[in-house]
């Protein structure tokens, strides 16, 4: 009797650890484990997923940010998953040839497009709903992530847990306050490393303070101001930002300081005090391209129109002019109604849209 009752104490021992275990695990890693299950694949090379709750940034920024690519590498493997893997960020520099479009709609909602230029990539829309923030949708290159050609974001739980790191490098998207950011390449431009008592921010991770912070473009400029921007992958950068206002503005960095130019159009040249060279040629040729269809609109655009003037200045225009690029995804993002309509390699006939709020894509 004695023996008998002894293995039940011990195997309710044992019950009590493995309980308490799998608690601890889930106190550690069931938001994470959560967003990871959410990744599915929309299309061939586009995945999407839902990261409902905390992913850390607010520790990340109270931390004093991240001074370089491999800093926010590190935090990410600390915080995401505990110090199990580590992202490479380190991916490499090039030319890139992004644009982007502010206007309205005839019914007066602003709407903010959307090029993104780069070689051949896989790419992740990705919607957030932070404990402490803005809901938001971005956009995200998982070749930036640098875990490797074979590697696949709903392949293993490993594999899912790997792309949450992509929630930190946004390139581009949209609040529901519907604040737009986009980060655009400068051809040319010189890479910032500013050096100050401030905190820090890597260019993806000041795209995610935007969308995740700022509810305006005045928000944006203000919260910019307060940290010291470390230009990623080696490049310059400029920001294009838009609010449900209508307002549109490029932010740069110029000889270290940080200027505001508005503007309804960007590409990839220097919008402050440009003197004809920190872009290539057909950057040029974008902005003038866009600049002028908005113009013979009045500032008034459909959103079919708005995609119609990013095809105008798609990659396959250009017939690789700037180093084989391909126009990897193009989007129309409403700013009042809170949608985003996503075209992927120049499928102008068949958008992903997401709506803010609702629970589906729309198809």
């Amino acid at each position: 009797m004695k023996h008998g009752r002894g293995i039940k104490i011990f195997l309710l021992i044992i019950v009590i650890l493995l309980v308490t275990l799998l608690v601890a695990v889930w106190i550690m890693f069931g938001t994470k484990i959560q967003a990871a299950m959410t990744i599915g694949l929309l299309s061939d090379g586009l995945w999407s997923m839902e990261y409902r709750g905390d992913y850390g940034f607010d520790e990340f920024l109270s931390k004093g940010g991240a001074s370089s690519d491999l800093e926010m590498g590190n935090y990410l493997a600390s915080y995401l998953s505990n110090g199990f893997w580590k992202p490479d960020t380190s991916t490499e520099g090039g030319n890139y040839g992004c644009s982007t479009l502010s206007v309205k709609s005839p019914d007066g909602a602003p709407l903010f497009g959307r090029n993104f230029d780069w070689e051949k990539c896989y790419t992740i829309v990705i919607h957030t709903v932070p404990e402490n923030g803005y809901e938001s949708v971005s956009t995200c290159s998982l070749d930036f992530l640098g875990f490797g050609e074979g590697w696949k974001p709903d392949g293993s739980l490993g594999d899912r847990f790997m792309a949450l790191a992509a929630v930190y490098v946004p390139l581009d998207g949209m609040n529901e306050k519907g604040l737009c950011v986009a980060d655009l390449i400068v051809s040319h431009g010189k890479v910032v490393d500013q050096d100050t008592e401030k905190p820090d921010l890597t260019t993806t991770s000041g795209l995610r303070l935007l969308l995740d912070k700022a509810a305006d473009v005045d928000e944006a400029l203000n919260l910019l101001k307060d940290y010291d921007m470390h230009f990623s992958i080696g490049t310059a950068h400029h920001f294009s930002i838009s609010d449900a206002t209508g307002r549109s503005v490029v932010v740069e960095w110029i000889d270290g300081d940080m200027v505001v130019v508005d503007t309804p159009v960007v590409t990839n040249y220097y919008l402050y005090s440009d003197d004809g060279t920190s872009g290539s040629p057909q950057s040029y040729i974008r902005f003038d391209i866009l600049s002028k269809l908005r113009q013979n609109k009045g500032g008034v655009m459909t959103r079919d129109e708005v995609r119609d003037a990013l095809s105008s200045v798609a990659q396959s225009k250009f017939l690789g002019e700037n180093g084989g690029e391909n126009t990897c995804w193009s989007i129309v993002y409403d700013q009042q109604n809170a949608t985003a309509s996503f075209y992927i390699t120049e499928d102008w006939d068949h958008p992903y849209t997401l709506g803010l709020c609702e629970p589906d894509w729309i198809m």
